[in-house]
């Protein structure tokens, strides 16, 4: 799960164009949006955009448990892999 962490974390940096940060600045459980990363709602349009190019998954923003999987990168990682094995 790490590998997939570290992936989500480098998409992040990528999808959003944060180069002054790396993996290691980005905490696997520390909240994306608000006090953690301090992303917002334009930042969850394009990181869904971008998982979607990169894994094939798309993410409904009408879902109700969709703030939930942008929560952190561990809870990413978690509808991730739950969407890759199905």
């Amino acid at each position: 799960m790490e590998k997939l962490h570290n992936e989500i974390k480098q998409l992040i940096i990528d999808a959003l164009n944060l180069e002054d940060l790396t993996i290691e600045d980005i905490e696997t459980d520390a909240p994306l949006f608000g006090d953690g990363l301090g992303l917002d709602s334009i930042d969850a349009l394009e990181l869904g955009l971008a998982i979607k190019k990169q894994y094939n998954i798309v993410i409904d923003a009408d879902d109700s448990n969709t703030r939930e999987h942008f929560a952190s990168v561990s809870n990413l990682a978690k509808y991730i892999s739950s969407q890759i094995s199905e």
